[in-house]
């Protein structure tokens, strides 16, 4: 069975630290049982809504992000999200980079600033 959203994980809190396995998977708006993720109804919504944004970016040259640290974090995110491939990585290396890690936070273990 396919599911329309099958997301894998993988988090570091910093370098060198061991990495968490968090799993999100959902058909239809319902949660799979198999789903690892502090808040699965979150971190659903989360993709629902800030996905196509934070998986499938278009890229904007003229954007223009503060620069600032928001923490050693890393995370990468594999998987499907309604049949399209998806493998994201995440930071909190500039404003940018720490707004859309807040969007999907629920994703990301609820790691935010």
């Amino acid at each position: 069975m396919s599911s329309d959203v099958d997301l894998t994980v993988t988090l570091r809190e910093s370098p060198g630290a061991p990495a968490v396995e968090l799993v999100l998977r959902a058909d239809g708006g319902r949660i799979d049982a198999a789903s690892t993720v502090p808040d699965p109804q979150a971190a659903l919504a989360a993709v629902e809504r800030f996905g196509q944004e934070a998986f499938f970016p278009v890229p904007r040259p003229d954007r223009i992000c503060t620069q600032q640290y928001g923490g050693p974090q890393r995370a990468v995110v594999t998987g499907t999200l309604h049949g399209r491939p998806v493998n994201a990585q995440f930071a909190r290396t500039d404003g940018c980079e720490i707004a859309l890690w807040q969007k999907m936070a629920p994703l990301l273990g609820g790691a935010q600033i």
